[in-house]
């Protein structure tokens, strides 16, 4: 998947973030005045989800600081470490407080005092919930490849997008749960359902966080850029007339849009030390302009014979 821009989209975080500050706020307040476990759990992960979206733009800034002595290469994994702290907190903070928060209403159950409340809060958070995540979505069709919705959303190296949908997804259906579990405690006269709820939801974020832990953990430790990259790269430099054989590229995800290529290549042993050169910066603009993500290039010539001048 390619970024047309070569940079974070910062759209869908704002639209989350506006989002989940003003449901928070009236989630709190009708968790209290209703005392439903599903809302007060509704209501912890959208105030952690206000978090990460905070955490995101602080990732984005942070990456773009320039290269310096220490870091040769640039900051872009900072993106992907504060990714990961996301992460951790859509698992212990939205996850594990909601199950926790679900198996204590389940032990001292309290009776929902205002179930209408809850569901005028749980209808208004869906419609800006469903709002946030139309835009994240049409926001990462923009830029996808080739391939389907789920595999590309898979293949992402963007946080700013991929980590936003899912937790978009996470939040419309966690409402969706909610409102199951105020339902059926209103309609049997139970708080049973409501605990359930405010369980089920927090399983739903620790599975949500659990994917978003694998995608970040790979890319933090030196994930390789998308195979329809790599193999365009190869096929790149093999078409080359002046290469005679070349070996897989290696490439490693620096940031969502910054990628490194070593290339071992065996050059056609007529060439001389000039012409190999202009052959190498040949190579090295078909493959920023067939890929404009690639940021850094190194190039290794092997077994080459008659380069004098």
């Amino acid at each position: 998947m390619q970024n047309p821009e070569g940079k974070q989209s910062k759209l869908p975080i704002y639209a989350a973030l506006a989002a989940n500050m003003a449901i928070a706020i009236v989630k709190f307040i009708a968790s209290r005045v209703s005392g439903s476990s599903a809302m007060l759990s509704e209501s912890i992960h959208s105030a952690v989800d206000c978090a990460n979206s905070l955490l995101l733009l602080k990732g984005i800034q942070r990456s773009k600081r320039p290269a310096d002595s220490k870091h040769p290469f640039g900051h872009g994994k900072e993106m992907y470490y504060y990714a990961l702290l996301v992460s951790i907190m859509v698992f212990t903070l939205g996850g594990g407080m909601s199950i926790y928060e679900g198996i204590t209403h389940l032990q001292h159950p309290e009776p929902l005092a205002n179930p209408l409340i809850n569901y005028i809060v749980l209808g208004f958070a869906i419609f800006f919930e469903s709002i946030s995540l139309t835009l994240a979505i049409r926001k990462f069709l923009e830029v996808k490849g080739q391939y389907g919705f789920w595999k590309e959303l898979n293949l992402s190296k963007d946080p700013s997008l991929f980590a936003i949908i899912y937790e978009d997804m996470a939040a419309v259906a966690g409402l969706l749960i909610a409102l199951v579990g105020v339902f059926l405690s209103h309609y049997f006269q139970t708080t049973f359902y409501d605990g359930i709820a405010s369980i089920c939801i927090g399983a739903l974020l620790c599975t949500v966080a659990g994917i978003m832990l694998w995608e970040t953990r790979s890319l933090l430790v030196g994930e390789s850029a998308n195979t329809e990259i790599v193999d365009g790269i190869f096929q790149e430099v093999k078409a080359d007339p002046d290469v005679r054989h070349l070996q897989m590229p290696l490439t490693m995800q620096m940031a969502p849009h910054e990628i490194l290529v070593a290339l071992n290549v065996e050059f056609k042993q007529h060439l001389k030390s000039g012409e190999l050169a202009t052959v190498i910066r040949r190579l090295e603009h078909n493959i920023r302009k067939r890929y404009p993500e690639v940021c850094n290039i190194f190039i290794e010539a092997r077994n080459i014979v008659n380069v004098t001048s």
